[in-house]
């Protein structure tokens, strides 16, 4: 295997395209792509296994990755980490449509802002956090189930079934 550097909008594009859990980079790619898949791929070093299919992706939508892209939690020593990781790999993917965080609060609560000030001044003892690579920030004083609970309504709110949400929040 090989490693290469893509930009993040076909990081996306291929993200959004897998079909099935655990499904990797290269197989995604060869089925995209109209190669055979690696168990049934001869590959020799003169040729390869398969001719590619002509193809002309459309740009991924954030609704249309979300039912078929399987995520994979941010393996970090705390459970602030985790829940950082965690929506740091949801807005990645699902980019402007990560949006849908400002809506979800609690009773009394705000959780999701786009300024630690916004986040201090709704509430005592938010501790709030940037959500790496997005305008967003979030309160991470919340105890681990609470912090399940919400990446789980975040990923229904991007359209993730129940098993893949269930999947995801019992690793954080």
């Amino acid at each position: 295997m090989k490693t290469i550097e893509v930009d993040d909008d076909l990081y996306h594009y291929i993200a959004s395209n897998t079909q099935n859990i655990g499904e990797n980079a290269s197989e995604i790619l060869r089925r995209l792509l109209g190669f055979a898949p690696i168990e049934a791929a001869q590959v020799s070093e003169e040729a390869p296994a398969a001719e590619p299919a002509p193809a002309a992706p459309a740009a991924a939508t954030p609704a249309a990755a979300a039912p078929k892209a399987p995520l994979t939690p941010i393996d970090a020593n705390s459970a602030v980490g985790r829940f950082i990781g965690s929506l740091t790999e949801l807005y990645q993917r699902h980019g402007d449509a990560f949006k849908v965080v400002l809506n979800i609060r609690g009773r009394d609560r705000l959780y999701f802002a786009t300024s630690s000030d916004a986040l201090n001044q709704a509430g005592k003892s938010t501790n709030p956090k940037a959500i790496t690579g997005s305008p967003y920030w979030v309160v991470t004083n919340n105890n681990t189930e609470k912090k399940r609970a919400i990446v789980a309504q975040v990923m229904a709110e991007l359209g993730y079934d129940e098993e893949a949400v269930s999947h995801f929040v019992e690793k954080i």
